[in-house]
C-alpha cells in the first residue's frame, strides 16, 4: 500500500549513509527471520530494491557476467534459458537497461514490465554504473545477487529419497537447460487429460487448452509441504475462476479433476517422496496420539518440538467486561494431533532446508564471503557468487550424506519407545507405541540416486 511504501521510504531515507544490521530470530524449525518488521530484505520488492551490502566488492573478471544474469532473472523473462542465453539477451537488451536506469520514470520504462520491477531498476542502475566505468572489472559493486533453490523442498526430498526421477526435475542432476518441475507436472497432467477426455470424460474434455504451468505451480509447491487435497482444490480453483473464457460452472468439477491429476503425477515422478512423507506424517499420527508433541534433533544439533497443542481458554476478568483469550502453546494441554500429523513433514523438511542455509552461511563466512539468505535464495557480492555456488552444493551434499532418517527413526524410538516414555501409558496407549516401534523399524525404501551429481549441477540453486 501506499503508506507503507512511504513508510519504508523514510526508514530508508533515515539509514541513508549509515551501516546497519539485522538481527535475525529463529522460529521453533530453525529458519531465520529478520525481527525489524517494515524494512528489511525479507520484505517486498520495494524493501529489496532500497537496500545495498554496506561493503563493496570489486566486481572481477566475472561479476558483470553475473551482475547481467541476475538482471534477467529478476525480470522473469528467461526462466527456461540456460545461464548463456540469460546473458545474451541482457547484452540484447542494453540499449533498454540503460535507458531504464537514465530515465526509469520518462524513458520507456523496459523495468516496469519485469516480474520483480524496484530490484530490476536497481539492477540497471548498478549495470549501467559497471558498463560505463573506465574497467568494471574494477568497479566497486554493493549490489546483492541472488541464487534461487529450485523447488527447494522437493530439492530436499529428492536428496532424501535418493530419488532419481525426482532429482532430474528439481535439478539436483547437471543439465544443459534449467529443469521446471511446474511445467513438467503440466504437461504430464495433460496427457492424463487427454487419456480422459478420448474416453470421454466430460470434465477432461472442458479443461482442453487450460491445463498451463500457472494453473499447477502453487499446488505443486504446497503438496511439498503436505497440503491437503482440499487446500490444493482451492488454490486450483483460484486459478480457473481467473481465467475469463473458462467455463465457471465447471470450476468445482475440473479443479477436483485436476487437484487429483496432479496428486498423480507428483506420485510418478517422486515415488520414495510420497513414501517419505507416509512414514513421517505416521510416525507423527501414533506420537501424538499418545500423548506427546512431535519432537526431533536437527542434523545441527538443534532440538525441535512442535508447539500445536490444544487450544485452552483463558479469562481475563475486567471492570465492565472480560475477555477470553485462546491459547494453542499452552504446553499442559493435550497434543493437537491433526496439527501434530500434518506439520511433521513440512516442518521436518524447513528444520533441513534450515541446516543447509546455516551451513552455507557458515562457510561462506569462512571464506570471507557475505551472505544473505531468505530461506531457499542466497545473496552473495556478485564477484563471489561461483564461490557460494560452490559452497552450497558442498554443503547439500555434506548434509545429506548424513543417515538422516535413520537418525532421526533412532532418535524417535529412543525419545518415545524407551521403558521410562512408556511407564506412565495407558495401555491403549501402549499399542501405539508398539506399532510407532514397527513405523520407525521399517524406513522408507531410498533410491538409487548418487548425491554428487549436485556439484556439478548448474541449476541446483542459480
Amino acid at each position: 500500500s501506499a503508506h507503507e511504501a512511504l513508510y519504508r521510504l523514510s526508514l530508508a531515507h533515515d539509514l541513508r549513509h549509515r551501516v546497519f544490521w539485522l538481527p535475525h530470530n529463529m522460529d521453533f524449525r530453525g529458519r531465520t527471520y529478520p525481527c525489524p518488521p517494515h524494512f528489511n530484505h525479507l520484505g517486498s520488492d520495494l524493501a529489496r530494491a532500497l537496500l545495498e551490502f554496506a561493503e563493496g566488492r570489486p566486481l572481477g573478471p566475472r561479476g558483470l557476467d553475473w551482475l547481467k544474469i541476475h538482471l534477467i532473472n529478476l525480470t522473469g523473462l528467461k526462466k527456461g534459458d540456460s545461464l548463456r542465453m540469460r546473458l545474451a539477451f541482457a547484452d540484447e537488451v542494453m540499449e533498454e537497461i540503460l535507458d531504464s536506469a537514465d530515465n526509469p520514470l520518462t524513458g520507456r520504462k523496459w523495468w516496469m514490465e519485469a516480474d520483480e520491477p524496484w530490484q530490476t531498476l536497481a539492477c540497471c542502475m548498478e549495470v549501467a554504473h559497471a558498463v560505463r566505468s573506465p574497467d568494471p572489472a574494477a568497479y566497486i559493486s554493493h549490489l546483492p545477487v541472488h541464487q534461487d533453490g529450485s523447488c527447494n523442498g522437493l530439492q530436499h526430498y529428492a536428496a532424501l529419497g535418493r530419488d532419481s526421477v525426482g532429482a532430474a526435475s528439481v535439478n539436483l542432476t547437471p543439465s544443459d537447460l534449467p529443469q521446471d518441475v511446474y511445467r513438467e507436472v503440466a504437461t504430464q497432467v495433460e496427457e492424463f487429460r487427454q487419456q480422459d477426455a478420448k474416453e470421454g470424460l466430460r470434465v477432461a474434455q472442458v479443461l482442453e487448452g487450460f491445463i498451463s504451468r500457472k494453473v499447477v505451480k502453487q499446488t505443486v509447491m504446497t503438496v511439498v509441504y503436505g497440503v491437503t487435497r482440499y487446500g490444493g482444490r482451492l488454490q486450483i480453483e483460484k486459478r480457473l475462476r481467473e481465467l475469463s473464457d473458462f467455463p465457471q460452472e465447471f470450476v468445482w468439477e475440473a479443479s477436483h479433476y485436476l487437484v487429483r491429476q496432479v496428486f498423480k503425477s507428483l506420485q510418478e515422478m517422486f515415488t520414495s517422496t510420497r513414501a517419505i512423507q507416509h512414514w513421517l506424517t505416521e510416525s507423527a499420527n501414533l506420537i501424538s496420539h499418545a500423548g506427546w508433541p512431535v519432537e526431533w534433533v536437527t542434523p545441527l544439533g538443534i532440538p525441535i518440538i512442535q508447539p500445536y497443542h490444544r487450544e485452552s481458554k483463558v479469562q481475563v476478568k475486567g471492570g465492565l467486561q472480560s475477555i477470553t483469550l485462546t491459547s494453542s502453546v499452552d504446553e499442559s494441554q493435550k497434543p493437537n494431533t491433526l496439527k501434530q500429523k500434518k506439520g511433521f513433514p513440512p516442518n521436518f523438511i524447513h528444520s533441513l532446508d534450515s541446516s543447509h542455509m546455516m551451513l552455507t552461511a557458515l562457510h561462506c563466512y569462512r571464506k570471507g564471503l557475505i551472505f544473505v539468505s531468505v530461506h531457499d535464495c542466497f545473496w552473495t557480492h556478485a564477484a563471489d557468487i561461483p564461490t557460494m555456488n560452490e559452497v552450497c552444493r558442498e554443503q547439500f551434499v555434506r548434509l545429506h550424506s548424513q543417515p538422516i532418517l535413520e537418525d532421526l527413526a533412532k532418535f524417535l524410538k529412543k525419545r518415545f519407545c524407551s521403558v521410562s516414555s512408556i511407564k506412565s501409558l495407558k495401555s491403549s496407549e501402549r499399542a501405539l507405541v508398539t506399532k510407532l516401534q514397527e513405523t520407525l523399524q521399517s524406513l522408507p525404501k531410498t533410491g538409487t540416486f548418487d548425491l554428487g551429481q549436485v556439484i556439478r549441477s548448474t541449476y541446483f540453486f542459480s
